[in-house]
């Protein structure tokens, strides 16, 4: 295709020129002529590609990159369908009928629920087998707006959705993402929150919570601490959600810092005020505002998903801080309970009940900034966004079966030493992510006996990994009897056999609970009071200016 500038310029030089030089002019005289003739030319040009870009930047040059897959390349939008403004909740579900209308073959359009006040949580697939599950195909996600007053990552994954789609086609390596990934992408979860937010306002709480007045990234479920939070209907649909598909990797995108935070969340703080308070308001209070990491078992690989982000965003992994008082983040990195500590977190709830890799990406200072900068949000995030998910590719992958090469669904299964445990599908799937090392893997079914597998993790390409379990052995009569796997029996039942001799097991718990005082699950009741009162009002404040 011939650009709009070269047309013009061979249009113009192909055409009789209005001004005839004379040749009675001297030499220097006719060079100037030539110049001036040249610029009167080019000029209308040069304008021309100026305001006719609906971004309204001079039009640039993208160079791909010649080894392995090509870098996703610059999107241009599509102004009939998606432009860089905001869109209510009528718009945007506009776009997203239109878009899975339009490509049927890359998307899939679902509700997980519906909010307080009836609107519906929009989830949109993106790949190239959008309405079923195929085996193999690891799922990840892509949670947006949270916060109804952080409508940022909305917009980004609207974007992202179209970006997905009209690239397919023409982008290697988002037709390899999309071939061998399924990507959801729920692009606001709390859209009645949004509703009542203001364009321009960086700071404050208004809209930030649903139309119950609860944060819902205060609303899970949460082990270190009890959460007397009632559930909420967006944080059950999502909770739901999660339950029934096997998320590998998950992003939660919010506004109001710039930086990508990573689990743990909260902190049980056991060493804070020991010997002073146990379990007092007061001490609760204090133990949620002294900012210490809180590392899960698979801190390095939370890091690296948090660094591939940063170090693909325009500037987050510079660690500048968005105002004087705000903090600055190393690497554009910190562990979220290093940052402030919360109770009741999305992304812990993802991977201390579910196994599934979530991280939280602040990606505005400002939390609802004006219609005008999201182009420029846009090209900071883009290949962060692309990137991130592809890391569901890094580590390993595989499936288990039983001796007649038949899938075992709810296998549990832990890497030894992450004490984290995921399940396989219904297909008998599973993923996680590791970096480059030598593992084992714990496997544990019902029926069938456990066993453990090395294996080998290169950067390369995920390491593809099936475990065979064989079914467990009836134990010939008692007192030294030998079990499965060498493991000896006593006189009587001992653990995992059960009365009739069918050895059983021991069940590896199927999600690994942190050391501490005590698992919280669900809502309990909390201390009342003043100190009570304070911590919460406190809590509610550090959120509205940090996000």
């Amino acid at each position: 295709m011939v650009c709009p500038l070269a047309r013009f310029i061979h249009s113009q030089t192909h055409r009789r020129p209005t001004m005839i030089l004379r040749t009675t002019t001297t030499p220097l005289q006719q060079q100037q002529q030539l110049q001036l003739l040249l610029l009167m030319l080019l000029l209308p040009a040069i304008t021309m590609a100026k305001t006719v870009n609906p971004t309204g930047d001079p039009l640039q040059i993208q160079i791909q990159p010649e080894r392995g897959l090509p870098e996703p390349r610059a999107y241009m939008p599509d102004a009939q369908h998606l432009d860089f403004v905001y869109h209510d909740h009528e718009e945007l579900t506009r776009f997203l009928r239109a878009t899975s209308a339009r490509y049927p073959n890359l998307t899939a359009l679902y509700s997980i629920g519906k909010s307080i006040q009836g609107r519906d949580l929009w989830v949109m697939v993106v790949s190239s087998s959008p309405y079923e599950h195929m085996v193999g195909k690891p799922d990840v996600k892509y949670v947006g707006n949270i916060h109804g007053n952080e409508p940022v990552g909305r917009e980004m994954l609207l974007h992202l959705i179209q970006y997905f789609v009209t690239s397919y086609s023409s982008d290697q390596y988002v037709k390899w993402l999309l071939d061998n990934t399924r990507i959801h992408i729920l692009p606001t979860m709390n859209p009645d929150g949004y509703a009542v937010s203001k364009e321009g306002t960086c700071d404050g709480g208004q809209g930030r919570y649903n139309a119950r007045g609860f944060d819902l990234n205060r609303n899970f479920p949460d082990y270190f601490k009890q959460n007397n939070k009632r559930g909420q209907p967006e944080t059950d649909a999502v909770k739901d959600w999660i339950s029934k598909i096997q998320f590998v990797l998950s992003g939660s995108l919010h506004g109001g810092a710039l930086v990508a935070s990573y689990p743990y969340d909260n902190t049980p703080n056991s060493r804070l005020l020991k010997g002073i308070c146990r379990s007092s308001a007061l001490c609760a209070m204090f133990q949620t505002y002294s900012a210490a990491p809180s590392l899960t078992p698979d801190d390095d690989v939370f890091k690296h998903l948090s660094l591939v982000y940063a170090r693909n965003h325009a500037k987050m992994s510079r660690g500048v801080a968005c105002k004087s008082a705000t903090p600055a983040f190393e690497n554009g990195i910190t562990n979220g309970a290093a940052w402030y500590p919360l109770t009741g977190g999305m992304q812990d709830y993802n991977y201390v009940w579910y196994g599934c890799m979530e991280i939280t990406l602040e990606i505005s200072c400002c939390k609802y900034p004006p219609a005008y900068e999201l182009k420029k949000y846009w090209e900071d995030n883009q290949l962060s966004m692309i990137k991130f998910l592809a890391e569901a590719h890094r580590g390993v992958q595989g499936f288990v079966f039983d001796p007649a090469g038949m899938p075992i669904e709810r296998a549990s299964i832990k890497i030894k030493g992450r004490d984290v445990g995921f399940q396989t599908t219904k297909y008998g799937e599973f993923w996680r992510i590791l970096l480059p090392g030598y593992y084992k893997v714990e496997v544990f079914a019902e029926g069938f006996a456990p066993r453990e597998v090395e294996f080998v993790i290169v950067e390369q390409h995920p390491t593809l990994l099936n475990v065979t379990l064989q079914p467990s052995k009836r134990i010939e009569g008692i007192g030294g009897a030998m079990g499965p796997a060498g493991i000896g029996v006593g006189v009587g039942p001992g653990p995992g056999v059960s009365p009739g001799g069918i050895y059983r097991p021991i069940q590896a718990p199927q999600h690994y609970r942190p050391p501490g005082p005590g698992p919280y699950a669900g809502s309990a009741t909390s201390d009342n009071g003043i100190f009570s009162t304070i911590s919460n009002g406190l809590n509610s404040l550090y959120s509205n200016i940090f996000g």
